[in-house]
């Protein structure tokens, strides 16, 4: 099979944005907030409130985002909704009065659009909401609602708010908040199906896909796919599953899944023993202890070979997400294993995707700690910001970095190297998790060329030959090219 996935996919470095915390506009647009009632900005956050970050905030930020490097940003939802994270949606056609409705998104687009940055949304398409127009119709009208086929409906009467009663419908999760839609329904897939196409054709670039494998119903995310891919052929479409994908990356489906299988070994191999595992631990997400780098070596090819290779172009790699702790409270504040899981990231094939916040030293414990507003700037950490932003600019310097195979040279004790290799360019990473020195020899008979201009890191090379002696700081990585 001929699989296609979108070309600008390859070459993007993704930003997450959770925008109720990102950035918060001087602009009056809330029309009936006059004094609204935020949480403030620098407060720890709560599960229920808000802190009034909207989409003319990011508009205002499109200088910084451009700045750090980045060319394609993934928000969180953005629909109408009774949550500050806005998973609860109540109109799929409206963005949420309180970020600016659908006025600041287009505003937003032709600006993104303008600087050449991507905008991929949330579709959060398995379940609505209890305010969800056509829910409430069921919970006032009950068994002569017209929408009764819509939900999966179990007995009377409905309990919606009353914990003390059983719910009576199916709810995703057991969460009666968030009510599942029936998909078997061809009214309700319709529906989905033309939400899909309407954001696209009003300028957006694609949708990730929340909890997509609770989707049962047959040829449903390939008549997805097929809708998408007629309005828009490089659209993209990534789904949120957290184990191996294989089901949803046929080419008829997904263009990628966000790559939780990058993030688990990658943190066990740069963290170590400083992960804290209670902050990790779950049934989606379970990270290895501590991982030697020939360990790491194996998990990274098991990887690269569950998916075909166009696919592994356009997969969504992450360190952390709104879903997670943040990599640096993971890591328990150790800032070196935050910049060599960060130099992984940024040189591994796939679309990297830093959320909002990592580049600047943010930390955060599990939701709702990990939603927490975006840093002023005297209390960002420049060392991180400006590694990030070197790290992004050699990745858009090098196509070897992007497009480029993937060959590991030498894994051995805490030392892991690898080229990407494009053609005639060939890029050698390195990275030493141990906290002592390296001297490694590399035996590189498989490369045309000496990669011996050091981009990043600080290193002592030489060359023999097919053999490339690197003497390599403790906790620290390097990345090299041919001279330029």
């Amino acid at each position: 099979m001929d699989i296609q996935t979108p070309d600008w996919v390859k070459h993007a470095v993704f930003y997450q944005i959770f925008p109720d915390r990102f950035a918060k506009s001087e602009k009056s647009h809330y029309q009936f907030l006059m004094k609204p009632n935020w949480e403030e900005w620098d407060a720890p956050p709560t599960p229920q409130g808000y802190k009034g970050g909207d989409l003319w905030g990011v508009i205002d930020k499109l200088d910084y985002i451009q700045d750090l490097g980045i060319n394609a940003i993934y928000f969180t939802p953005i629909f109408q909704s009774a949550c500050n994270h806005r998973y609860h949606t109540h109109d799929y056609y409206q963005v949420d009065p309180i970020l600016g409705g659908n006025q600041a998104l287009k505003e937003l687009l032709d600006a993104a659009h303008q600087r050449n940055i991507k905008v991929v949304l949330d579709g959060v398409f398995n379940h609505a909401s209890r305010g969800f127009f056509f829910f409430s119709d069921i919970l006032e009208n009950g068994p002569y609602s017209p929408w009764l086929n819509w939900f999966k409906i179990q007995d009377w009467p409905l309990s919606a708010y009353d914990g003390n009663q059983p719910a009576n419908y199916v709810g995703w999760a057991g969460n009666r908040a968030l009510p599942e839609f029936n998909h078997d329904n061809p009214e309700v897939r319709e529906y989905i199906m033309r939400i899909a196409e309407y954001w696209l054709k009003f300028g957006i670039d694609g949708w990730r896909l929340d909890v997509p494998f609770e989707v049962k119903t047959p040829g449903f995310w390939q008549e997805f796919r097929e809708r998408v891919k007629a309005v828009n052929p490089e659209a993209y479409i990534v789904g949120e599953v957290w184990t191996d994908s294989r089901h949803w990356l046929d080419g008829t489906q997904f263009d990628g899944v966000m790559n939780y299988l990058f993030t688990a070994p990658t943190l066990a191999f740069t963290g170590g023993d400083r992960v804290r595992m209670e902050l990790v631990e779950g049934p989606s997400y379970y990270p290895y202890p501590a991982l030697s780098a020939s360990e790491y070596a194996t998990k990274i090819a098991e990887l690269l070979n569950l998916y075909p290779w166009e696919i592994q172009l356009t997969q969504l790699n992450l360190l952390d997400s709104h879903d997670t702790a943040r990599v640096l409270s993971i890591v328990n504040g150790d800032q070196d294993s935050v910049e060599l899981s960060t130099l992984l990231l940024l040189t591994f094939p796939g679309a990297p995707s830093i959320y909002y916040g990592d580049e600047v030293g943010l930390p955060g414990e599990l939701d709702p700690d990990s939603r927490r507003g975006f840093p002023i700037q005297k209390d960002w950490d420049e060392p991180t910001l400006n590694y990030h932003k070197q790290l992004i600019a050699i990745r858009h310097q090098y196509p070897a970095l992007r497009t480029g195979g993937y060959q590991v040279l030498f894994a051995e004790g805490l030392v892991y190297v690898f080229a990407r290799i494009l053609e005639d360019q060939e890029v050698i990473v390195a990275v030493n998790s141990g906290t002592e020195s390296a001297n490694i020899t590399v035996q590189a008979d498989g490369l045309k060329s000496r990669p011996e201009n050091v981009l990043y890191g600080n290193v002592e090379l030489s060359w023999e030959g097919d053999k490339l002696t690197l003497n390599l700081p403790e906790r620290s990585g390097c990345i090299l090219a041919v001279n330029s």
